[in-house]
């Protein structure tokens, strides 16, 4: 399923998607944790917000990372950056099992903000400076970074670099 879905939206909108998905759904799980010794429902919210989070993780910044790396490196440096990008994963996932529960004992109910922080610096980032891949050859994804030199820097239209497949 994932893969029809990749090949058909594209892997930067599904990331996208994914990342702005996961935001809401962690200011939800905030709202929800705050608020659950108020509201006696609020925890199937919570529950739906747990759900929506994993299931947009698996929409999004799961899968498509694995898809972007792969198309950004031309075969030579492929196998060290697919590397790097497995190290800074699994480093990172072994970080926020081994610290959430301090997190949670520093933060509380608002322990999530954390996290909400992170998906709006990675929405960010991944709006102005991933490409989109899909369709497109390494070379003209390589020639699209090219162009992004101090020329383009300083031009009045800064666009993220999917317009550059209109050129």
């Amino acid at each position: 399923f994932q893969l029809f879905l990749v090949e058909r939206a594209g892997r930067r909108t599904l990331h996208l998607i994914g990342l702005a998905g996961m935001a809401v759904c962690a200011a939800i799980m905030t709202v929800a944790l705050a608020l659950k010794d108020i509201v006696d429902w609020i925890r199937y919210i919570s529950i739906v917000a747990t759900f929506g989070f994993v299931a947009l993780f698996e929409i999004g910044p799961g899968p498509i990372p694995w898809f972007i790396v792969a198309e950004l490196f031309s075969q030579g440096p492929r196998p060290a950056a697919m590397a790097v990008a497995g190290c800074s994963n699994w480093t990172s996932n072994f970080l926020v099992g081994m610290l959430f529960p301090y997190a949670e004992k520093l933060c509380g109910s608002y322990v999530f903000l954390i996290f909400l922080v992170f998906l709006v610096i990675f929405f960010v980032f991944t709006f102005f400076k991933v490409p989109e891949t899909k369709g497109r050859t390494f070379e003209d994804i390589s020639r699209g970074f090219e162009g992004r030199g101090a020329n383009t820097a300083s031009s009045p239209q800064k666009t993220p670099m999917v317009e550059l497949d209109k050129a």
